[in-house]
């Protein structure tokens, strides 16, 4: 995103060609995404939502789809509700895991999947079978209400760690990027 906080201090600002190059040749370890909807095999929506007023045409990829088949792994952020998290998004805009294990070895995509999707309420993993089970819960948050607000029945272990609060030095770098609380306000 080129966004003026994102680039102040920036040790790079490529060009569109410069970052696709990056992605294509392998170079780009983990991708950070939003997305408006993610399903239980990390498949994404930012093309259109189907909601009681109708559709929403949203903006689309914007290269999101490149980082979720390109990257070697990719992570998700996005709030915690039903909506947000249906068992099949309505639009794959940016792929996953696809319909599960070995999908994106069979269309072609030469690395790469969802690593975690980080929501207000809990952190989910996934897999092997390419399914997003809950990995972790956010501090003051239920199991119940992040299952009760999932669109799909998630696994989740008997004994579920909490996720861990930030560290001094995190939240210091925080911070210190994010001054004016532009991104963490």
């Amino acid at each position: 995103m080129a966004d003026p906080p994102n680039i102040l201090g920036a040790t790079q600002c490529l060009d569109m060609l410069g970052v696709m190059s990056l992605l294509q040749s392998g170079r780009v370890d983990l991708g950070f995404l939003g997305a408006a909807e993610i399903d239980r095999f990390g498949n994404l929506n930012s093309t259109e939502v189907r909601g009681t007023k109708g559709i929403t045409r949203l903006p689309g990829s914007g290269g999101a789809c490149d980082i979720a088949s390109l990257a070697h792994r990719f992570v998700v952020l996005l709030e915690h509700s039903k909506e947000r998290l249906p068992e099949h998004v309505a639009y794959i805009t940016s792929p996953g895991n696809g319909d599960g294990r070995g999908w994106r070895k069979r269309v072609g995509l030469p690395r790469g999947g969802p690593s975690a999707t980080i929501t207000t309420k809990a952190v989910l993993r996934f897999g092997e079978g390419g399914e997003a089970y809950l990995a972790s819960v956010h501090p003051g948050i239920e199991i119940e209400d992040v299952i009760e607000n999932t669109g799909w029945t998630l696994r989740a272990g008997v004994d579920l760690p909490q996720t861990p609060t930030p560290t001094d030095e995190e939240l210091k770098a925080i911070r210190e990027y994010d001054k004016q609380a532009f991104w963490t306000g």
